[in-house]
């Protein structure tokens, strides 16, 4: 079946569009008050593992702010959950593992999973997911990086700078690649089964890469990234986003990746000339701008759009929605791309 609206895949295969495609990393929840009626009945992980439910939430900004694509509702915890490590979502805190991961034994214990017996549920949710948007738009499936699961493996929580999971990798480094290996290995078994499940892109969240020198970031990140990119790019569109990772933008652009997100520390100048001006790129709309009153974010989306161009760009946040961003402000984001004209 062809999809409706396909502005999206086309800026993924770079082809020219009339306006380039909008979504919103982490559309799918917290600023929407449908949503927040769900999160109030059921657990975090409750909405992740019933395929019902996430499928609902993976559809309800589809139907209230109408962006070019959908990301399915889920958690990049969900891999680690998989591969035995115990992940809790703790009110006010966020993600807390209770035994993180701090030695070569520990390491040993983990195990890389069958994906059908553990991540199953996903499966089923992609399947309903397609279902309810019923080709009205592509659906994106994700998972976060190696190193970025890594670091909420080791630190047990998340972290202003993670020096723990840093001093993992810089102390034990055999121990520390293993893991990342078998993160790694994981990740590309996962990410083939939502393909075939029926996901029309994939996206890796490198939430944590700005934490790493550049030196280090090719150890310890990009190197089990690209694995990711390389198994998965004959398959599918493979976006990768890693934050704060701007100094990366020459070698990612080298990959098989079809689009690279840019957070909004970088200027769409920088961006074009760091990956050499030919891939997609994606953002990078500081979250926070969307509580500027609706005609300034409408004038500098626009402002964006003409400093990326229309083509081989795709309209996005430079990281995540925030909780607390009034819907309005939200659909008027995606409303300037829909009234751009170049």
């Amino acid at each position: 079946m062809s999809i409706k609206n396909d502005l999206f895949l086309k800026a993924l295969r770079n082809e020219t569009v009339e306006r380039p495609p909008v979504w919103m990393m982490r559309q799918a929840g917290r600023y929407l008050p449908e949503f927040i009626a769900l999160r109030d009945k059921y657990d975090f992980f409750t909405r992740c593992q019933t395929p019902e439910l996430a499928a609902e939430i993976t559809v309800q900004p589809i139907r209230i702010v109408k962006p070019d694509a959908a990301i399915l509702f889920s958690d990049i915890l969900v891999v680690p959950q998989a591969m035995g490590i115990e992940v809790l979502m703790k009110e006010n805190i966020g993600p807390f593992l209770p035994n993180p991961i701090r030695t070569i034994q520990d390491v040993e214990k983990v195990r890389v999973p069958d994906i059908h017996e553990t991540l199953g549920y996903v499966m089923d949710a992609i399947k309903l997911t397609k279902e309810m948007l019923n080709d009205e738009v592509p659906l994106i499936g994700f998972a976060g990086s190696p190193w970025t699961i890594f670091c909420y493996a080791v630190e047990g929580k998340g972290s202003k700078s993670f020096d723990i999971a840093k001093g993992f990798c810089f102390s034990q480094p055999e121990a520390a690649h293993v893991l990342l290996q078998k993160i790694t290995d994981t990740t590309i078994a996962y990410l083939k089964e939502k393909v075939k499940a029926g996901v029309n892109a994939v996206q890796i969240f490198d939430s944590w890469g700005g934490m790493l020198s550049p030196v280090d970031y090719q150890e310890f990140s990009w190197k089990y990234m690209n694995q990711i990119v390389e198994a998965l790019a004959p398959e599918t569109h493979v976006i990768v986003f890693g934050k704060g990772c701007w100094f990366a933008l020459g070698e990612m652009a080298q990959s098989k990746a079809s689009a690279l997100g840019v957070d909004w520390t970088c200027s769409a100048r920088n961006a074009r000339y760091l990956s050499g001006g030919k891939i997609t790129l994606q953002g990078n709309f500081d979250p926070s701008r969307l509580l500027s009153p609706i005609p300034v974010i409408k004038k500098m989306v626009h402002q964006m759009i003409d400093e990326f161009g229309k083509d081989n760009y795709i309209v996005n946040l430079g990281h995540g929605i925030l909780p607390h961003i009034p819907v309005d402000h939200a659909k008027a984001f995606i409303e300037a791309v829909k009234e751009y004209k170049s």
